[in-house]
């Protein structure tokens, strides 16, 4: 970017500053009154601001450009809300099977948290592919079907699969570097 062309990035630090000044306690209060935690929806606000910062940064959003900035932060921080209850929807299945296993397997605190957070992790991975990307490395990792079975089963050429397959083990590739 040349120094003639005016910046419309988040570089400009009031323009963050003042999205947050002026729309942090809304926000907060809407997600409480979805959550029904203050200290809960505190934690998701900061997080929405965060993703916020973030697309900043990488020059993916223009905060100036923002004509409803309560729109953009109920978008951004219902995205943050779905990831939430995702998160506590895996937590609580991997609870269950803990809880189903016999006390002789029970893994240490220690252990479990490493599990839970590795399970994050590769949601994070699969919820960062493309729809049918995820769908294609879904069925032949977990339920073992061949690429032929795949292809067959979703209407698409061997070679789709194949590009799709090939896509979702670089973002894993990329992912573990």
């Amino acid at each position: 970017m040349s120094a003639a062309q005016p910046s419309l990035s988040c570089s400009k630090q009031p323009s963050i500053q003042t999205l947050y000044r002026e729309h942090h306690g809304w926000l907060h209060g809407w997600l409480r009154r979805k959550l029904g935690d203050a200290h809960h929806a505190a934690d998701l606000a900061q997080d929405t601001f965060v993703r916020i910062l973030t697309a900043c940064r990488a020059q993916e959003l223009a905060l100036d450009a923002l004509r409803e900035p309560r729109a953009y932060l109920t978008t951004v921080a219902g995205r943050v809300l779905l990831n939430h209850y995702r998160r506590l929807s895996l937590e609580q299945a991997w609870l269950a099977a803990l809880a189903a296993q016999p006390a002789a397997f029970a893994a240490s605190p220690e252990e479990r948290l490493s599990i839970l957070q590795t399970l994050n992790e590769i949601d994070a991975l699969l919820d960062a592919l493309p729809p049918r990307t995820r769908t294609v490395f879904l069925l032949a990792q977990l339920e073992g079907l061949s690429y032929a079975q795949i292809a067959e089963r979703m209407d698409i050429a061997l070679r789709t699969v194949k590009r799709h397959m090939a896509q979702a083990f670089e973002e894993c590739l990329i992912q573990m570097a």
